[in-house]
């Protein structure tokens, strides 16, 4: 029988900028639990833009990258609440663990960090 990946959920600021503290966080959750997927909600920027970087440049056995990019424009017209239900539909995907990268009070990651830990998924958290 295969074992389940460790999930990997990061939430973070888009404008986190500490690469090193993104790093270390992956490197240090995810070779305690190999396989694992990094799960993120694929921002071109800031910390899931740097989870994504090093996902790609880790070629570890088992490692996977789960993008939830969110759907800002549906049917043409902006919404705003679409990044709020993308985090909640992540993290009631499961986590094993949440890294929470939090830059300026972030709202976006601190609603994040606060429905995994309503859910029972430990958090980590960073802030700048």
């Amino acid at each position: 029988m295969t074992p389940q990946p460790y999930r990997i959920l990061v939430t973070g600021s888009r404008d986190w900028n500490q690469m090193d503290i993104v790093h270390g966080a992956l490197a240090t959750a995810c070779f305690q639990n190999v396989p694992a997927v990094i799960v993120h909600g694929a921002c071109p920027s800031g910390a899931d833009a740097i989870a994504s970087w090093w996902v790609r440049g880790h070629r570890i056995i088992g490692l996977t990258e789960e993008r939830h990019p969110a759907d800002w424009r549906p049917g043409g017209r902006f919404d705003r609440a679409a990044g709020f239900r993308r985090n909640a539909h992540m993290v009631a995907l499961g986590a094993d663990v949440c890294l929470a990268f939090i830059r300026n009070g972030s709202n976006g990651a601190s609603h994040t960090a606060a429905l995994a830990e309503q859910a029972g998924i430990e958090v980590r958290r960073w802030t700048a």
